[in-house]
C-alpha cells in the first residue's frame, strides 16, 4: 500500500499545467474545471480527456486533464507533437514527496541508461516544484524544438529541452506502466 502512495503522489506532480489556455468552454472532473482548450505557444490543442486519481477508493487526490492538437489521437501522445498535461490537486504534499515518488516511478519504469540520460536534466527540473496545497496545479506542457515547461498555478517555474525527456516524465501517467490504466486511458479517450 505504502509503493502504491508513494506512486500515487509520483503522478500527482507530473500532469499539471494549468492557467495558460483560453477558454471556450469547461469540463469538470470531481469540482475542477478544465479548459476545451488550451494554447501553448504557436499551438491550439484540445481536451482529450479527463479523469480523476482515486487512492484505495477512499479520497480524491487529484484531477488531470490532457491536452493534444486536432488531428492527433490519444495513442498518439507520445510523438514530438505538442501536449499538455494540467493537474488539479485536492490533497497536501510538500515538494520533498513529490520529488522522491516522481524520481522512484521513473526508476521503475525506464530501463537504466534512459533514466541516466536524463539526470542531468531531472535535477534542475526537481528544484522548481513546490509545497501543494488543495486546489493547487501543476502543468507539464511540451512544444517541439522548445522543451517540457513546468507551471505553478499558470506561473512557469522553468522548461526542460528534449522531447524524450516529455516522454518519459508524462510515461508516469501516460506510458504503458501508469501510476493508474484508468486515469490514462480516460485522459486519452479522446473527444465524445
Amino acid at each position: 500500500m505504502a509503493r502504491f502512495f508513494g506512486v500515487l503522489i509520483g503522478g500527482i506532480l507530473l500532469s499539471v499545467l494549468a492557467f495558460g489556455a483560453g477558454s471556450l468552454a469547461a469540463e469538470e472532473s470531481a469540482g475542477a474545471e478544465f479548459s476545451e482548450r488550451a494554447v501553448l505557444g504557436q499551438y491550439e490543442l484540445k481536451l482529450s480527456g479527463t479523469a480523476v486519481l482515486t487512492w484505495a477508493l477512499l479520497f480524491d487526490v487529484y484531477a488531470g486533464a490532457f491536452y493534444l492538437p486536432d488531428g492527433v489521437r490519444g495513442a498518439e501522445w507520445a510523438e514530438d507533437v505538442p501536449k499538455q498535461l494540467d493537474i488539479a490537486y485536492f490533497r497536501r504534499f510538500t515538494a520533498e514527496e513529490l520529488v522522491a515518488a516522481s524520481d522512484k516511478l521513473l526508476r521503475e519504469n525506464l530501463a537504466e541508461a534512459d533514466y541516466l540520460s536524463l539526470t542531468g536534466r531531472l535535477q534542475p527540473f526537481y528544484q522548481w516544484f513546490r509545497n501543494i496545497e488543495p486546489g493547487d496545479r501543476y502543468s507539464l506542457a511540451y512544444q517541439p524544438r522548445i522543451g517540457t515547461e513546468l507551471r505553478f498555478n499558470g506561473q512557469l517555474l522553468g522548461t526542460v529541452p528534449g522531447a524524450d525527456f516529455a516522454v518519459a516524465y508524462l510515461g508516469i501517467w501516460l506510458g504503458p506502466q501508469p501510476i493508474s490504466k484508468a486515469f490514462r486511458d480516460a485522459l486519452l479517450q479522446g473527444p465524445s
